[in-house]
C-alpha cells in the first residue's frame, strides 16, 4: 500500500507532465500563429500587387513606333511638342546649282518597289525627259496657300515624277504628317496619302544628289528611305537643316510666300509622336493639301 509520501511524490510527477505539456501545447500555439501570421502577410502583399496589376492593365505593350526606314527624311534631336520660342532663320538660302550639268534631256527609270501604292498611280513618261527650265507649282492648303517653283536642271527625273503624281491627283486631299522643329533639322514632311510616312506611289527611283550638296531654308527635297528609294513624300526646309547629309534629292524651291505658311505651321508646333525617332510628329496645325496644280 501506498504512502502518503509516494502520494505527494506521484502527485508532484503528475503535475509537472501536465505543466511540460502544457508548456509543449502552448510553444506549439505560438509557432502556428507565427507561421498564420506570416502566410497573412503573404497574402496581403500578393493581393496588393494583384490589385496594382489589374488597375494598371497589367500589360508591357511596347507602345506604337515609328519606322524612321519608312520614306522620312533622316532622324534628328529629340523635339518637345508646341514651341512658342522656336528659333527660324530668316535668310532664304540661295538657289543652288550643279557642278556638273545635266544634258537638255536625260531617261528616267521608275521600277516598281514592290510595294502596293497609298493612292492608285502609274509611273511617269521614263524618256527624253527635259532637263533644262522650271515649273511652278500651286499647292492650297488647310493652313494657307503654300507655292512652290520645280528646277528641272537640278533633278529632272525628280520634277518628272512630281509633275506626273500631281496631275493624277495623287497629292489632293492629303496631309503632311510630319513636322520637325529642332536646331538641324526644320522641315515640314508630306506627300504619303497614308499620312503615316510609310506610304508611296509603288514605284522608286535614284536619287539625284551630289557630294557639295548641302541645304538651306526654302528648299525642297525628296523624302527617302535609303539610296535610290525616292517615291511621293517630299519635305520643305523652312529653317536649319545642317543634320542632313547630302542624300536627299532637291529639286526646288519654296516662294517667299509660301514660307510664310509653313513658318505658320511650324510656329504652331508638333504633337511629338515621332520622339525621340526620327524625330518631331504630327503638326498641332493640322495640315491638309487640297490640291497641287502645275504650270
Amino acid at each position: 500500500m501506498s504512502t502518503n509520501q509516494q502520494r505527494r511524490e506521484a502527485a508532484k510527477r503528475k503535475l509537472e507532465r501536465q505543466q511540460d505539456r502544457r508548456k509543449v501545447r502552448a510553444e506549439q500555439r505560438r509557432k502556428y500563429s507565427m507561421i498564420g501570421a506570416i502566410v497573412l502577410v503573404v497574402l496581403v502583399v500578393a493581393a496588393v500587387m494583384t490589385f496594382s496589376l489589374m488597375s494598371s492593365g497589367g500589360s508591357d505593350e511596347a507602345q506604337p513606333a515609328v519606322d524612321p526606314a519608312q520614306s522620312s527624311a533622316p532622324p534628328g534631336p529629340s523635339s518637345a511638342a508646341p514651341t512658342t520660342d522656336l528659333k527660324i532663320p530668316t535668310q532664304i538660302a540661295a538657289p543652288l546649282r550643279r557642278p556638273n550639268q545635266f544634258p537638255a534631256a536625260v531617261n528616267c527609270a521608275y521600277p516598281p518597289d514592290g510595294s502596293p501604292p497609298a493612292r492608285p498611280a502609274q509611273a511617269p513618261p521614263a524618256t527624253n525627259i527635259s532637263a533644262r527650265g522650271t515649273v511652278a507649282v500651286n499647292m492650297p492648303t488647310s493652313a494657307g496657300p503654300i507655292e512652290l517653283t520645280l528646277d528641272r536642271g537640278l533633278a529632272p527625273c525628280t520634277v518628272n515624277s512630281f509633275v506626273s503624281l500631281a496631275r493624277q491627283g495623287y497629292f489632293d486631299a492629303t496631309s503632311c504628317h510630319r513636322l520637325t522643329t529642332d536646331p538641324g533639322l526644320q522641315v515640314l514632311q508630306c506627300g504619303d496619302p497614308a499620312g503615316t510616312g510609310g506610304g508611296g506611289p509603288g514605284y522608286s527611283f535614284a536619287d539625284e544628289t551630289y557630294p557639295q550638296l548641302s541645304y538651306g531654308r526654302g528648299y525642297l527635297a525628296m523624302a527617302n528611305a535609303g539610296p535610290n528609294t525616292n517615291g511621293s513624300q517630299f519635305f520643305m526646309i523652312y529653317g536649319d537643316a545642317s543634320a542632313l547629309s547630302p542624300d536627299y534629292t532637291v529639286f526646288g524651291y519654296i516662294t517667299p510666300a509660301g514660307l510664310g505658311t509653313v513658318d505658320k505651321i511650324a510656329r504652331a508646333g508638333h504633337d511629338g509622336s515621332m520622339d525621340p525617332s526620327p524625330g518631331g510628329g504630327k503638326p498641332n496645325m493640322k495640315v491638309t493639301i487640297d490640291k497641287v496644280s502645275v504650270g
